[in-house]
């Protein structure tokens, strides 16, 4: 898996976001492709802002045993898997924004660097190292971007 933390791993997923434009269209999923831009923004947002409340209890265990080995693992993701509620983008959203967003988020992550990143708590799944990191931000955004055909 390429790192988001490398200048050419993230230029590399930018390059693919560039290619996109407010007609590209799915090969699969209900999701226009301004909606898939704003769904990749929230894994952004859970880490740089406090929009989304944090799960608690029980619902907070299941994440970490039974989401966290899929969201953070090697393996590549299904399509038209289930998405948890907060990554749910139903409403129109405008295309630029969305994009612009993504690459300052991109930009920002692979300016922090993977040290920032190694045993740092996330939103939803406990301390994860440098390497689930990266696989969370990257297997997430290729999904996506493949999704596109991009």
């Amino acid at each position: 898996m390429k790192s988001v933390f490398t200048e050419e791993g993230s230029q590399g997923l930018i390059h693919r976001i560039n290619q996109l434009n407010p007609e590209t269209k799915a090969n699969w999923g209900k999701m226009n492709v301004g909606q898939m831009l704003a769904h990749c923004n929230v894994t952004y947002e859970l880490l740089f802002t406090d929009k989304h409340a944090k799960p608690e209890g029980v619902k907070k265990w299941m994440l970490k045993f039974f989401v966290k080995p899929i969201v953070v693992g090697d393996k590549p993701y299904t399509r038209n898997g289930r998405t948890a509620p907060a990554f749910l983008i139903t409403d129109p959203k405008e295309f630029k924004t969305e994009k612009n967003r993504l690459i300052e988020h991109i930009e920002k992550v692979q300016e922090l660097g993977e040290e920032h990143f190694d045993n740092k708590e996330s939103h939803s799944f406990g301390i994860l190292r440098k390497r689930e990191w990266n696989n969370m931000f990257y297997k997430h955004l290729d999904h996506h971007l493949g999704q596109f055909g991009v």
